[in-house]
């Protein structure tokens, strides 16, 4: 697993998260769970890595500004 998410890309990843995690404390009972979807953006954000980009050869770590 050789990371492919960038820095600007991981902060987008985690504030989206979190915006969706919260929702879960928001949406009524029957759709709650949905935003545990929130999950996912998170894990990538926090690994650096995302499976879908590995898959389809896009590497956003070239695009942070330095």
């Amino acid at each position: 697993m050789q990371a492919n998410v960038g820095q600007f890309d991981r902060v987008v990843r985690l504030v989206l998260a979190l915006v969706i995690l919260g929702a879960y404390f928001v949406l009524g009972e029957d759709t709650r769970r949905w935003a545990l979807l929130g999950l996912i953006p998170l894990a990538t954000a926090l690994a650096g890595w995302d499976p879908l980009y590995s898959i389809l050869g896009i590497d956003t770590r070239r695009l942070d500004l330095h």
